[in-house]
């Protein structure tokens, strides 16, 4: 049996957007409050199952209602916020919940299905455009750190790229201290040596500070689907140019290309396919069910994991649990998701894993930050 609950709420941040939730699950669940801060209080849970709260825009038209989390349950009476009405300027929050990390539509060889939980955090709606890239970088290297690269843009306001792993921590840290905020990156355990030079791997995060941060491939993913399942990409499992900037190859009889492409053309996006450098501009595409654009294609996005395929070392995401941050030993290369202008539909996929040096810039490459809560 499916039984529903269902309440609204107003997004003040988000011009008043009406949004209306309803709990799915094996029995029927009572909704005894819900909080000012979006914390929603809720009981007669059946324990040791998952709990689905859905979400809709409208009540009219037939409800087209999409998964927005799961809430695994270990409770009869459960507390979970499941929005914030005043998140930091330009972020999303993303609630806590487990999710299908990977999958296993299209043979992925190294991201084997398997359930993961992460806590709420906050992450930038945009990729880090050019002109929030050059504001901190100005006041970065004003403040005694330095750069390997000075990073690169097709234009104003759109994504800054170009930049190496090393940078785009350094430059968390930045905007971190330019906001008044403890920074998380540290070249000590100690957490006394603020990361702001040179190319450094023995990186420490301080987990706990209030800081930027590049996201972990686990919450990087569980983000990029918007609290869908089981899908390919952001919205569902099919793809074309008016939903990503990527490079299209669809599959005319005996071409070789994906099914799920649906082009309708081959080759760059026709929007931006200027100046050999086609990225778009930071937004464009509407967004996935968190409010995150560009979570496919555009450029490929850097996480703080080091990389890992099977078997799984200790740390990584793939071996299930709460909050992986990645093998704890380093593997000499670091996590990119998310696809690129450049790259064909299967890299847009939202289970899709790449990795590089992470010294190395890219006119592919890019990154967006997130923050605990």
């Amino acid at each position: 049996m499916i039984a529903l609950a269902s309440l609204a709420c107003i997004h003040k941040a988000a011009a008043q957007n009406s949004h209306f939730f309803r709990i799915v699950g094996t029995a029927a669940t009572t909704i005894t409050k819900f909080g000012v801060d979006g914390t929603l209080v809720w009981s007669n849970a059946e324990t040791g199952t998952n709990y689905t709260v859905q979400t809709v825009t409208s009540l009219t038209g037939g409800s087209n209602w999409v998964d927005y989390v799961q809430l695994p349950v270990t409770n009869s009476v459960n507390t979970n916020q499941i929005i914030a009405f005043n998140p930091p300027t330009g972020m999303a929050f993303i609630p806590a919940g487990s999710f299908t990390m990977g999958d296993s539509l299209d043979g992925n060889s190294d991201a084997i299905p398997t359930k993961v939980t992460v806590s709420a955090f906050y992450m930038d709606v945009n990729l880090v455009s050019s002109n929030q890239w050059a504001e901190v970088y100005s006041y970065a290297t004003s403040h005694g750190y330095t750069f390997v690269d000075a990073g690169f843009a097709k234009a104003a306001n759109y994504p800054a790229d170009t930049v190496d792993w090393y940078d785009c921590v350094k430059w968390s840290n930045a905007r971190s201290q330019q906001a008044g905020l403890i920074p998380v990156y540290y070249t000590d355990a100690l957490f006394t040596q603020v990361y702001t030079n040179g190319e450094v791997d023995a990186v420490y995060a301080n987990w706990s500070a209030a800081g930027y941060r590049l996201p972990t491939e686990a919450e990087w993913e569980n983000a990029s689907r918007g609290g869908l399942s089981g899908k390919r990409f952001p919205w569902g499992d099919t793809i074309s140019e008016s939903q990503a900037n990527y490079r299209a190859y669809p599959n005319p009889p005996n071409s070789g290309g994906y099914a799920y492409d649906l082009g309708p053309y081959t080759g760059f996006n026709t929007n931006f396919n200027t100046g050999g450098h086609c990225t778009s501009p930071v937004g464009y595409f509407v967004p996935n069910g968190y409010g995150l654009h560009d979570m496919a294609g555009n450029v490929f996005e850097w996480c703080w994991d080091w990389y890992a395929g099977p078997t799984y070392p200790d740390g990584s995401p793939y071996l299930g649990g709460t909050n992986p941050r990645g093998p704890v030993e380093p593997s000499g290369f670091r996590v990119l998701r998310g696809g690129l202008w450049n790259g064909l539909a299967v890299s847009a996929r939202c289970a899709n894993r790449y990795n590089a040096y992470p010294g190395f810039a890219n006119g592919g490459f890019g990154f967006r930050c997130v923050r605990g809560l």
